[in-house]
């Protein structure tokens, strides 16, 4: 009796430090490509996104996309506002001629950070709350906050990015 109190003793301690971190914890927000009328858009152009880290130095976050219809972007959490640099490039041959067009625009999304506490076990998460998006118009006609709130769900987009048609 004793031994079969002394190993229920021990299952339960066992049960209760078993925390269940989430396996798949990356923050990002999720941009979805649209077009004028507000239906998913497939963008041909090739997109490079990159951001300056703390230390000055650049980091890409996107390396030329093509053919993408969303794509997703990390998020600092030690900064209140991320500058992102889109770089758009196209080359397209018709009739022997080859055109070639570049077009980089600057986007500024402002965010609240917040920590997000699952355990003592599992490693520290930073969740965030949009709040403001500005850009140039180059090659961006529009970027608007369809969602705020950036956390690891994988599913929820956070941004509808709508490119100018003009080109």
């Amino acid at each position: 009796m004793r031994k079969l109190l002394y190993l229920m003793l021990v299952m339960l301690m066992a049960a209760c430090s078993s925390i269940d971190c989430p396996v798949d914890n990356v923050v990002e927000s999720r941009y979805a490509i649209m077009d004028s009328e507000g239906d998913k858009l497939t963008l041909s152009d090739s997109i490079t996104v990159w951001s300056t880290r703390a230390n000055g130095e650049d980091t890409i976050l996107l390396n030329h996309g093509v053919d993408i219809d969303h794509f997703a972007l990390q998020i600092s959490y030690s900064h209140p506002e991320d500058i992102l640099y889109f770089s758009f490039d196209n080359t397209t041959v018709e009739d022997d001629v080859t055109t070639r067009f570049h077009r980089q625009d600057t986007v500024w999304v402002k965010k609240d950070d917040y920590p997000s506490f699952e355990s003592v076990d599992c490693s520290a998460v930073f969740f965030h709350t949009l709040t403001g998006v500005r850009y140039t118009r180059n090659y961006i006609d529009s970027i608007v906050i369809k969602n705020p709130s950036v956390t690891y769900d994988p599913n929820t987009v956070h941004f509808y990015f709508y490119p100018k048609t003009d080109f």
